[in-house]
């Protein structure tokens, strides 16, 4: 028992790994258990538009930058005859156009992409400012400003529930809310109210994103922060929530834009959904995580098809294992049956089977031929497989002029592996006739029909191909499969009838000595 302990450690560790891979592509890296799933990627363009006054020109605009919920993907502008510069390291990043002389009706364009995650997609938002000290008010601003925040702090529990009631109080048509928005607006009436309450908050621009929507203006904010949690209050509505799809386009209580030698300036957002697989976006947010760039999804797509199939031939073979060291059935050759799965999957699924038992047939009857003429064994190889070859290729031509379109698939048969085929069954036939040729063959095909199901389903090659991992889970199987010295499941259901037999015996003779005593 001590010398299997190696063993099954081996075990445990690779079941492990692949499954601690798995779980780190699915946790980090979001890749989805099941296929199909889709996500939605947002193109969204801010137009910029203002009258030059024929001097130098210089244009700025906030631009958003990932966040939670959102991933900025790529980003760009169209701009003829202006320079062009990015400011992402400024604490409100930007984008800034500059031309030595303009005059008239200007528009610039900004262009960016969004992936819209599934919930906060790994990222946080931004520290919380520092709440600012009070500015000095008039008595009479004071005075009301006071009475508003001890009755919300009376109605209150919380930071957030304190700037919920001050924003529902700023809704009111009371005279000391009237005092208090005169000459601010609500938004500054709102930031404010924060201050003197002690409350850590920023105004913020956000943009609703909707499919298809042109010439969209922008959404008024408060975001609220109490420790690790963050508010949002709409300050046109006052109500609380961030709504799905909102683009927080500018978080650092800046001028959404800033302009020199202009005037008249308008900014319009239009907007447009796109629904891509989502191995597509995830492919582009995590680009330069070295994690994917190591990963089969950045090879060529033609490697990524082959590998596909490859990384179904473990599958294929479990099922084999199962088959010959559980069931009990024989088959010709060990992974012969896996060979012809995969060439099922090449193929539709009935032509294929009925190709290859012709061919194979044919293949027979000429090998028998062969056989007579006592060749080497490399000669005979040889010779069945050009044989297979012209098989194939007649029927192929019989099948297209038939039109069964079908038929033209057989050429993804493996020519080598099903000469070698009807070389071990044409000696199976000479050494032990005809019966265990269509035990050996029946089995064969009936374990690589199972494999064909199993390796066609669209789970299990989702699974193989977006968690290579997993095939240390399935070599830790395979490893356990390969120690299995009990009965098969054909041996039990053989030496059913001896057992019968046993059972009636031994009940015979207790019922012999009974009467004897």
């Amino acid at each position: 028992m001590l010398e299997k302990i190696p063993f099954y450690l081996l075990i445990l560790l690779l079941t492990g790994l692949g499954l601690g891979s798995a779980i780190y592509r699915h946790i980090n890296l979001e890749v989805p258990w099941l296929p199909g799933e889709t996500r939605e990627v947002w193109s969204v363009e801010a137009r910029l538009e203002f009258v030059a006054q024929g001097n130098g020109v210089v244009a700025q605009l906030a631009i958003p930058r990932s966040q939670p919920g959102f991933t900025l993907l790529e980003q760009g502008t169209a701009s003829p005859g202006y320079g062009l510069s990015y400011l992402t390291e400024e604490d409100v990043p930007a984008v800034r156009w500059s031309t030595q002389q303009a005059a008239g009706k200007q528009v610039l364009y900004y262009r960016a992409r969004f992936l819209l995650d599934k919930g906060q997609g790994g990222l946080s938002w931004s520290a919380p400012p520092p709440v600012a000290p009070a500015p000095i008010l008039p008595e009479a601003t004071s005075l009301a400003a006071e009475r508003i925040i001890r009755q919300a702090r009376q109605q209150s529990a919380s930071q957030i529930t304190l700037a919920a009631q001050l924003i529902n109080s700023l809704l009111s048509e009371d005279q000391q809310v009237q005092l208090l928005e005169q000459d601010r607006g609500l938004s500054a009436a709102a930031l404010l109210l924060m201050r003197l309450a002690g409350i850590s908050a920023r105004q913020v621009t956000a943009l609703r994103l909707r499919h298809g929507r042109r010439n969209q203006e922008t959404l008024p904010y408060l975001m609220v922060y109490e420790e690790d949690e963050v508010a949002f209050f709409n300050l046109n509505t006052g109500k609380e929530g961030r709504p799905s799809r909102l683009l927080i386009w500018e978080m650092g209580d800046q001028p959404l834009i800033d302009l020199e030698g202009g005037r008249s300036t308008r900014v319009s957002f239009s907007m447009q959904r796109e629904v891509v697989p989502v191995q597509s976006g995830l492919d582009q947010k995590y680009q330069d995580v070295s994690a994917v760039q190591v990963s089969l999804h950045s090879l060529p797509l033609q490697e990524q098809q082959l590998f596909r199939g490859l990384l179904l031939i473990p599958v294929g073979v479990m099922v084999v294992i199962l088959m010959r060291v559980l069931v009990g059935l024989r088959t010709s050759g060990t992974f012969m049956p896996v060979l012809i799965a995969l060439a099922l999957m090449q193929t539709a699924l009935g032509a294929g089977l009925a190709g290859f038992v012709l061919v194979v047939a044919s293949g027979l009857v000429v090998r028998s031929y062969l056989s007579r003429l006592n060749l080497l064994l490399v000669a005979r190889i040889s010779a069945v497989i050009i044989v297979v070859i012209l098989l194939t290729a007649t029927f192929s031509v019989i099948a297209y002029n038939l039109r069964i379109v079908e038929g033209l698939n057989i050429i993804f048969f493996p020519m080598i592996i099903i000469a070698w085929t009807i070389e071990r069954m044409s000696l199976l036939w000479e050494e032990e006739g005809g019966t265990e040729v269509m035990k050996q063959g029946g089995g064969s095909l009936l374990v690589a029909l199972l494999a064909y199901m199993v390796m066609s389903n669209h789970y299990v090659q989702h699974l193989t191909f977006n968690f290579p991992g997993l095939q240390l889970v399935l070599l830790a199987f395979i490893l356990i499969l390969g120690s299995y010295t009990g009965y098969r499941l054909i041996e039990l259901i053989r030496f059913s009838p001896l057992s019968k037999q046993g059972q009636t015996r031994a009940g015979g003779s207790d019922g012999k000595q009974d009467s004897e005593r």
